[in-house]
């Protein structure tokens, strides 16, 4: 288990948690790198307890999952910076949340259908009129590597939460 050390801050709200990660919309893959290790952020889904992200069919991000598929995947949201009279009082103002997991693809049409779906619909919600079908999923090719698109899942292994929520008065307001 990764432990959190500032036991103050940690979060143990399963809703709010879930919550969090339901309505942010970035979150950053940490993966190891072959020489250093490789964080990128993607746009992302939390469904049924796992994260869902998508991209390219080549690349980094896909060599690097088929290399080792254990990853971090980290979302947070800085609220704001605390004030405080005494400056090394100063704080920040944020919630995060740190999943440790292995990723899968996803690769039968019916399931990608329905992530990818979900995925438009948490970042275009009630842009597109139909539903996108498995057809489109096996047949659609990006126009950049001419490859389908690859969808991935994070199965959760482990999850740890910090927040430091404070009062708007509290917050600089310059």
């Amino acid at each position: 288990m990764e432990a959190v050390s500032y036991e103050s801050r940690i979060c143990r709200d399963q809703k709010k948690i879930e919550k969090f990660l339901s309505e942010e919309r970035v979150g950053v893959l940490g993966m190891a790198g072959t020489d250093y290790p490789y964080a990128v952020p993607v746009n992302y889904i939390f469904y049924k307890n796992s994260i869902i992200f998508h991209g390219m069919g080549t690349g980094k991000k896909n060599d690097l999952i088929f290399q080792n598929p254990f990853v971090c995947f980290t979302v947070y949201k800085e609220i704001g910076t605390v004030t405080d009279s005494v400056p090394c009082h100063a704080d920040t103002s944020y919630m995060s949340v740190m999943i440790y997991g292995k990723v899968r693809e996803i690769k039968e049409p019916k399931e990608g259908a329905e992530v990818l779906q979900k995925l438009v619909e948490k970042f275009m919600p009630g842009f597109y009129k139909h539903a996108l079908s498995e057809n489109f999923i096996q047949k659609y090719r990006s126009d950049t590597d001419g490859k389908a698109v690859s969808i991935y899942q994070i199965e959760i292994a482990e999850m740890t939460a910090k927040e430091n929520l404070v009062e708007k008065s509290q917050l600089f307001k310059g």
